[in-house]
């Protein structure tokens, strides 16, 4: 029931903002990630998140939903690893929608002579998922980020250093430091690659650190409409051995 009111939230948010400046774009995307978490058993996350946008700079805002298919271990949860394992799952599968996020961020800084930029993103992760499905951990998750970036002619370098608050849930969640370092090159004028290094400290007891190198490839198809795909190598117990996936987003 949370999920579908959270697909309709989606939704209807340009209704809301009623706002008639600015740009929005709506996607999804598919992905498939496999990875034991420390239990000594394999799960399987197959993901299609579903994204809505709107750009009215400096501000940027982004709604994702994400609806899941889980084979394994019960024990883990979509987006934090192992964090009950007195939990288990048994045969077959799941299926359901998973947490509610809302991002804002906003460009506070630019200075072209150097092509060197600030952004604070700040996030909710909002407890829609289906708890008896163990698609959710029931918490709501506060996330403060600032990322800084700089060009050098077609690669540009950037890193990020963040803090998430846990209120509430069904676990005793512990609030984490996350950080990205990575770079992207332009190949051309529409495609793009990059390596970054994602990670996260432990959350709960019994669970692992995340740890995830990702190599990414981006490309504009024309200006209304832009594709990525991903794969995705981990290297801590809190993250999945690995994964692909791809999206796109098409503004309307």
């Amino acid at each position: 029931m949370r999920g579908a009111l959270a697909v309709l939230a989606l939704l209807t948010a340009p209704a809301a903002l009623a706002a008639d400046i600015g740009s929005w774009s709506g996607g999804a995307g598919l992905s498939y990630s496999t990875g034991d978490y420390g239990t000594g058993r394999s799960t399987s996350i197959w993901t299609v998140p579903f994204m809505l946008r709107y750009d009215n700079a400096p501000w940027a805002l982004k709604l994702t939903l994400p609806w899941y298919e889980i084979s394994g271990d019960s024990s883990v949860v979509p987006g934090l690893g192992s964090v009950d394992r007195s939990r288990r799952r048994g045969g077959g599968s799941i299926t359901g929608f998973g947490d509610l996020t809302i991002a804002a961020t906003n460009s506070s800084y630019y200075d072209s002579a150097s092509r060197t930029g600030i952004d604070f993103t700040g996030k909710v992760k909002l407890p829609t998922g289906e708890e008896d499905k163990g698609l959710t951990s029931g918490s709501t998750d506060f996330t403060a980020l600032a990322e800084v970036y700089k060009g050098f002619d077609r690669l540009t370098l950037f890193g990020g250093l963040g803090y998430t608050v846990f209120v509430g849930g069904n676990f005793s969640l512990r609030n984490a430091v996350v950080y990205s370092l990575g770079g992207k090159q332009a190949l051309d004028a529409r495609d793009s690659v990059g390596l970054s290094f994602d990670g996260r400290t432990r959350v709960a007891d019994g669970a692992g650190e995340q740890r995830e190198l990702m190599l990414f490839w981006m490309r504009t198809i024309d200006r209304s409409m832009k594709v990525q795909a991903y794969f995705l190598r981990g290297f801590a117990d809190g993250s999945p051995d690995w994964g692909v996936g791809a999206s796109f987003m098409h503004a309307f």
